[in-house]
C-alpha cells in the first residue's frame, strides 16, 4: 500500500470535513467550491489539485467510507455476529456527522443505495440454505429484505441521535439478522 504524504492527507481531511459540515447546513447543490475552500481554509486551486469538482470530492469521500466498511468485513465478519456488528456500530458512531449528513440529506441519494449494495454483498454468504431452509424464497428477495432492514435500523439509530450504545444496537441487530437470514421459513 502506498503511503500518502501527510500534507496531502491533511488537506484531504480538511476538505472532507468542510464538505460534510457544509452539507449539514445547506443543500449540496447550493454549495460552491469557494464555500468548501473557505470552510477548509484552503484556496480553490488546492481543491482542484486533488478533485475535479465538488461531486468528485463527495464521491471519493463516500467511497472511502464504503472501503473502510469493506476492510472491516475482512476481520469483523469472522467474529460472532454481535461482536462483529459492535465494531460497525462503533464506526457509525465515530463518524456520526458523516453518516447523519449522508442519510439525512436529499442531496446525496446515491449514498443510501451504495450502502445498501455494500450490505447486500456482505450478506450473500450468510443465507442459510441447509435442510431446505429458504428454498422457497428467492435469494435477491431475501437479501433486499434483510439489507434494507439493516440499513433502515442504522438510519433510524443515527437520525435519532444514537439512543442506544453501539453494543446494544449490535446485539439487537444480530438477533434480527440471524432470524431473517438463518430462520426464514413460511
Amino acid at each position: 500500500m502506498t503511503k500518502v504524504d501527510r500534507r496531502i492527507a491533511k488537506t484531504q481531511e480538511a476538505l472532507n470535513k468542510a464538505i460534510i459540515e457544509l452539507m449539514s447546513e445547506k443543500n449540496f447543490d447550493n454549495i460552491t467550491i469557494q464555500d468548501i475552500a473557505d470552510q477548509a481554509n484552503l484556496s480553490r486551486g488546492t481543491i482542484y489539485l486533488h478533485y475535479q469538482d465538488k461531486y468528485d470530492l463527495l464521491d471519493r469521500l463516500i467511497e472511502s467510507h464504503i472501503d473502510e466498511l469493506k476492510d472491516m468485513d475482512e476481520w469483523a465478519c469472522k467474529m460472532n455476529w454481535e461482536i462483529g456488528l459492535t465494531h460497525f456500530f462503533e464506526y457509525f458512531e465515530k463518524n456520526f456527522l458523516f453518516f447523519s449528513t449522508m442519510l439525512a440529506t436529499k442531496s446525496a441519494p446515491t449514498f443510501r443505495s451504495r450502502l445498501l449494495k455494500y450490505v447486500m454483498e456482505g450478506m450473500v454468504h450468510d443465507i442459510d440454505r441447509e435442510n431446505g431452509k429458504n428454498d422457497n424464497i428467492e435469494e435477491d428477495v431475501m437479501l433486499q429484505y434483510s439489507a434494507t432492514a439493516y440499513v433502515g435500523v442504522i438510519e433510524w439509530w443515527i437520525k435519532n441521535s444514537m439512543p442506544y450504545p453501539p453494543h446494544v444496537m449490535a446485539g439487537q441487530v444480530a438477533v434480527l439478522l440471524r432470524r431473517s437470514l438463518n430462520s426464514f421459513l413460511f
